[in-house]
C-alpha cells in the first residue's frame, strides 16, 4: 500500500508518498494516511507509529494558520 497524504494548493491536489516531500504553503490536507505495518511491531515501529499524530497534527496547525 504505502503512505498516501494528499493536500490541497489553489485548486490543485497535490499527492505524496513521503511525508518529508509535503510543501509548507498548503491550503488544506485532504488525506493523510501513513502506512502502519501490521503486528507485532518492532521498538522501532512503535516509535515510528507513535509520531504520526504529531506530524498530522503539524500539517493542522500549518492548514489553520494559512486560513487565517
Amino acid at each position: 500500500m504505502g503512505h498516501r497524504f494528499v493536500i490541497m494548493r489553489g485548486n490543485i491536489l497535490d499527492e505524496y508518498d513521503l511525508y518529508e516531500d509535503i510543501p509548507d504553503d498548503f491550503d488544506h490536507v485532504i488525506e493523510f494516511l501513513p502506512e502502519i505495518p501490521p503486528g507485532p511491531h518492532t521498538q522501532e515501529q512503535h516509535e515510528e507509529i507513535d509520531g504520526w499524530n504529531d506530524k498530522f497534527l503539524r500539517l493542522v496547525r500549518i492548514e489553520r494558520a494559512r486560513s487565517r
